[in-house]
């Protein structure tokens, strides 16, 4: 757009203030012409006024263009959870939340926005989300799934130093000494299965692992492997231990495994339960040699995993992750709350307040806060710092996720904990048997 519309657009305003389409425009059309601080401040003025998405959309859109991609996020995902769907909404907030590295996120709201248009194509969305395996007819071949580089790894991991040491010993050592293994006839890789509740960086953990030890890393959701066309699920599913044979080391990722390898006496359909017997069968490597792929397997509720996943060979190395310490608390809250507008924040504050919360608890935190903040910029268009008050204050309006998680997770490790299987729990509970 050249000057002189914008110009036009600004004379005919002082004519019409309160005309909302007009002014609208001229703010669309400052987003366009890449003049974000004239389209920001014709946003905000509109929000003080008028509510609508397409409003908030804009804003949305100048936040991002300016990198500012918290904001971003704050503003879609109220849309969002008010139920508002939109493609080109999604597709947003998928890259802003790339942008911030919430890749588990991004993917989700990706897969959302494909669900709406699956012919769509993104070159960076594709290339860091989207594991390529389509949905086939029965004759079709399949594509590879992107296989990812871990750009993390221990240093990251704020804290739970013991859960560290406890994968360094059962994890990376025989990865990163295959010759000794080799040496007593043993094979480097096999099965670890990481437990405990949602949002404690299961996911987060497994890709610090890969990332520590050098490997390639192979995130795989549900959504990743079911097909409507009988048989095709258990091929995706041998294509993706393929290619991690194919490119080791590498770390084999299941996210959410308890819904792949449920119970198979709780299966009515026998396409679960072929399901089951083909991830057996790959886990056992009777279709290729798994020596160099470490397959990680995160669930919230290992009790309701088929128990034959547990024999030798299999996931027979659980994992216990806990809620983040203290120490990793103040590391995510510092992570979280970097580049971000900020007073002097005392960490050690917060993090002694919010015994039991989960990383997501703590982001959350964040984002009440954020919107509180949110509300007062928008009067005068100045962001206004979060301090140690602000998120205190959040504190008191969310409460830990993990509550209910260890209320169930109690019982059985109490009364279904015959070979100590859950006993990490109950010493994280400080409870005696």
């Amino acid at each position: 757009m050249d000057e002189h519309t914008i110009n036009s657009l600004k004379e005919a305003l002082k004519f019409s203030p309160g005309n909302i389409p007009l002014k609208k425009h001229l703010a669309d059309t400052l987003l366009q012409a890449s003049r974000y601080e004239e389209a920001e401040k014709e946003y905000k003025e509109l929000l003080a006024i008028s509510d609508t998405p397409a409003i908030k959309i804009g804003l949305s859109q100048v936040f991002y263009m300016k990198g500012e991609y918290s904001q971003c996020n704050v503003i879609l995902e109220e849309l969002l959870h008010s139920g508002y769907q939109d493609f080109d909404l999604l597709i947003l907030h998928a890259k802003a939340l790339l942008k911030e590295r919430s890749i588990a996120k991004a993917r989700e709201t990706y897969q959302k926005a494909l669900a709406l248009n699956p012919a769509y194509r993104d070159e960076e969305l594709d290339n860091e989300l989207r594991l390529g395996i389509k949905t086939a007819g029965p004759e079709e071949d399949f594509d590879s799934p992107f296989i990812q580089r871990a750009d993390i790894n221990f240093e990251d991991v704020g804290g739970m130093s013991a859960i560290k040491k406890e994968i360094e010993l059962k994890i990376i050592r025989p990865l990163q000494h295959p010759e000794l293994y080799k040496a007593y006839g043993k094979k480097t890789g096999g099965g670890i299965l990481l437990y405990g509740p949602p949002g404690c960086g299961k996911t987060y953990i497994a890709c610090a692992t890969a990332g520590q030890v050098r490997a390639r890393f192979i995130s795989v959701g549900l959504n990743d492997i079911l097909d409507m066309w009988i048989g095709n699920s258990e091929k995706n599913l041998h294509h993706i231990f393929e290619l991690a044979r194919q490119n080791t080391p590498c770390v084999l990722f299941f996210d959410e495994i308890d819904a792949l390898g449920a119970s198979r006496s709780d299966m009515k359909q026998s396409s679960g339960r072929h399901l089951i017997n083909q991830f057996l069968q790959e886990l056992d490597g009777l279709d290729g040699n798994n020596d160099g792929v470490l397959i990680l397997g995160a669930t919230n509720t290992p009790w309701h995993l088929d128990t034959a996943f547990r024999r030798p060979g299999r996931f027979d190395r659980i994992i216990f992750i806990p809620p983040p310490d203290a120490e990793a608390r103040e590391a995510i809250l510092r992570l979280k709350l970097r580049n971000k507008p900020v007073e002097p924040i005392d960490y050690k504050s917060i993090a002694a307040k919010t015994e039991n919360y989960s990383g997501a608890d703590l982001e959350a935190l964040i984002d009440i806060a954020i919107e509180e903040k949110l509300e007062e910029s928008f009067k005068d268009g100045v962001p206004k710092p979060l301090s140690t008050k602000d998120i205190l204050n959040a504190v008191k309006r969310h409460k830990a996720s993990t509550t209910e998680w260890f209320a169930t997770a109690k019982n059985f490790a109490l009364f279904a904990n015959e070979s100590g299987l859950y006993d990490d729990i109950l010493q994280y509970m400080k409870i005696k048997k």
